[in-house]
């Protein structure tokens, strides 16, 4: 089999995730907050992918991608790497808990806390919680209450006086701390609030004199798919606002619960949730809904965090002048997070206030909650200017955020496009449109991520600015196509699925597979997210036959079997992870000294290629080349946090460099003296 199962791949993605928090050279909140990235980045596999296999079980479907078995098989084999994969993380916590101990912060619960510290977190109970924990008690006469993805609940188990037998459900608040701080001269004490409603459980329940009772976590996931409704009649936001009120209704795909749980509760858990033992549940430890370790306080030390990195100015667009000047002057590059995304807002509040400005047109995949972005649209409109925002309301997990920003500046007066029937908006496009002297000029950006201030801090992308007239009249025909949907256009400088892009990367892979067949210089260097494309990994398989070097970056999952003997000897696959999530997507073809450099919103995947509207561009101004070529040489030469991709779904780091090499520090550095060539003749707005 020549491929890699996606669902397994992805597994050992989160496992590298996991490793973050089991390294002792990442500081230590950094470490635990690698925890709750690695249970965030769970929750959705679980409501997702894990969904999808679940629902090819039901179908009988025989045929798995990658895996020898149906779909029921992968099912269990999922369930097997996530159980062994739940004892490295509880093992993680147990070697964090006790690093902290020697900074004389200790993890406690309602057993092991002193006289002092119970009466303190009484009164906490009483100010903060009490008014917010509104326990059902679970009778059969009763149907049982619908649960909550995301929340945490509490089964309790009662017995009074009599020896009757109660069971009870606590949802533990989320508008509450989940973490608790008891602080001393001498030491800080940590307790989940989880644990303070443990402590009071005889107060809460006192109505049935509780001689015996016992609280224990479980959290339980839906499946998360959108099944949009199919009547014609009804407008495409009301069919997903009906949607995601459906979610909340779908199917169980995971039961995860304390393993000191009494069988008996967890038999009637089970029966009332309609599921089965082994199947959907996993056992775990005391705590769940562990993502909440992402907000896990840092005491107010800055060892315990990675050291503070301000992302840096681009000197180009720091001159005096505005940034519409400088893009009119010269194409630029922006790298986030090492360099500021607030020269985007920038750029859009500048142009809500140039009187040359006519209009803006931008898509929005996924937004701030509190958006500078969308407020400079605003801003826009107020100004007179004419605001198009094609947003996709089915960004998964946003699509509310995107509901609200849509109804917003829809009342405020822009034109608001819901994209294109049955195909998502991924690309990351931005147009400004402007008159001086009679002549039009498009500033344009295109992106591989998203208009969103908060992840920019953390997701490493790239966002190419220009002027050139080539490139803007192709990314203004992306919008009308999505503003008129019967439109089509031919592309030459960008690359747009699901109409080209598939074709002009597998004629770019084709040529270099020519220039290596008749001796010449061929290569291929990509970096992306994941790589699931069956067909570009065909085609990628050819070309290492043909004796083609490719040397990839893929951050998640990677089907593609790297360094097989026969087909892909020619290929070498790493994975970096490391403090900010490496999201940029670029290739660079050698085509025998004449290199080609793409910049995409895509990665290889069937529905990059053909279910989304992706945008690339062809990279041709010589400095950016060779910055692209600067950014990919830091990543391969990386080797602190590398690992190397195998088909054999182990997560080995790559053998280390003497002295080793930190890729994204060592980037950081480079922006930190980086210049550019300024030597470049203005011209006046």
């Amino acid at each position: 089999m020549n491929i890699v199962n996606r669902e397994l791949s992805w597994l050992t993605f989160n496992e590298r995730v996991l490793q973050e928090a089991m390294d002792i050279t990442v500081p230590l909140v950094e470490r635990i907050r690698f925890l709750g990235i690695y249970s965030n980045n769970m929750d959705e596999f679980y409501r997702v992918r894990v969904a999808t296999v679940r629902r090819l079980s039901i179908l009988k479907k025989q045929k798995i991608e990658g895996f020898d078995g149906n779909a029921s098989e992968l099912y269990q084999e999922i369930r097997k790497v996530v159980l062994k994969q739940q004892k490295k993380f509880e093992e993680a916590f147990k070697q964090i808990a006790e690093d902290f101990e020697k900074h004389n912060i200790f993890f406690k619960n309602e057993t092991n806390i002193t006289l002092s510290q119970k009466n303190e977190l009484k009164d906490y109970f009483q100010d903060q919680l009490k008014h917010v924990i509104f326990p059902i008690i679970l009778e059969k006469k009763n149907a049982f209450p619908k649960l909550r993805d995301y929340a945490i609940y509490l089964a309790v188990k009662i017995v009074d006086t009599k020896n009757k037998i109660r069971y009870a459900l606590i949802q533990v608040p989320s508008d509450v701390p989940r973490f608790k701080l008891i602080k001393n001269e001498e030491k800080t004490d940590v307790i989940l609030i989880d644990d303070i409603i443990r402590l009071h459980l005889k107060e809460i329940f006192a109505i049935f004199n509780p001689i015996e009772i016992g609280a224990y976590t479980f959290k339980f996931t839906r499946d998360a798919e959108l099944d949009l409704d199919d009547d014609l009649s009804l407008p495409f936001i009301e069919k997903v606002e009906r949607s995601l009120k459906e979610r909340k209704k779908g199917e169980p795909v995971r039961f995860v619960f304390d393993e000191k749980m009494p069988d008996d509760l967890l038999n009637y858990l089970l029966q009332s949730l309609n599921l089965k033992a082994g199947i959907n549940t996993i056992p775990g430890g005391r705590y769940h809904n562990n993502k909440d370790f992402i907000s896990f306080p840092n005491f107010n030390n800055p060892n315990f965090l990675y050291p503070t990195q301000i992302p840096n100015k681009h000197p180009e667009l720091e001159e005096k002048g505005g940034i519409i000047q400088k893009i009119l002057s010269k194409d630029i590059l922006l790298h986030f997070p090492y360099q500021k995304f607030d020269y985007i807002i920038d750029l859009l509040r500048e142009a809500a206030i140039d009187p040359k400005v006519k209009s803006i047109k931008i898509n929005i995949y996924r937004v701030a909650k509190n958006s500078d972005i969308m407020n400079a649209l605003l801003a826009a409109v107020f100004n007179g200017k004419e605001v198009t925002v094609v947003f996709e309301l089915q960004a998964r997990f946003d699509e509310e955020n995107n509901l609200y920003w849509s109804n917003r500046l829809k009342d405020f007066g822009a034109k608001v496009i819901y994209g294109v029937p049955n195909l998502k908006v991924h690309s990351k496009l931005l147009q400004i449109h402007r008159i001086k002297e009679g002549k039009e000029q498009l500033i344009t950006y295109i992106g591989t991520g998203n208009f969103n201030e908060k992840t920019a801090r953390i997701y490493v992308d790239l966002g190419f600015l220009t002027s050139k007239t080539e490139i803007a009249n192709e990314v203004k025909k992306v919008f009308r196509l999505l503003e008129n949907n019967l439109e089509r256009a031919i592309f030459r400088n960008l690359l747009v699925s699901p109409f080209n892009a598939r074709r002009k990367i597998t004629t770019l892979i084709d040529q270099e597979i020519n220039h290596a067949k008749k001796g010449k210089k061929a290569s291929i260097k990509i970096k992306i997210n994941n790589l699931t494309d069956l067909k570009l990994i065909e085609k990628l398989y050819e070309a290492s036959k043909a004796g083609v070097k490719i040397d990839m970056i893929i951050r998640g999952i990677c089907c593609l079997k790297p360094g097989v003997k026969g087909f892909s000897e020619n290929i070498t696959v790493i994975s970096i992870v490391d403090r900010y999530l490496e999201h940029a997507r670029f290739m660079i073809f050698e085509n025998n000294n004449t290199p080609v450099y793409v910049l995409t919103s895509a990665d290889f995947m069937e529905r990059n290629m053909d279910n989304r509207i992706e945008v690339g561009v062809i990279i041709k101004e010589q400095n950016i080349q060779t910055e692209i070529d600067t950014i990919f040489d830091f990543q391969w030469k990386g080797s602190v946090k590398a690992r190397l991709i195998s088909s054999d779904l182990k997560t080995r780091y790559r053998k280390r460099n003497l002295p080793p090499f930190h890729a994204q520090l060592e980037t950081f550095r480079h922006y930190q003296t980086f210049q550019f060539n300024t030597n470049t003749n203005e011209k006046e707005i």
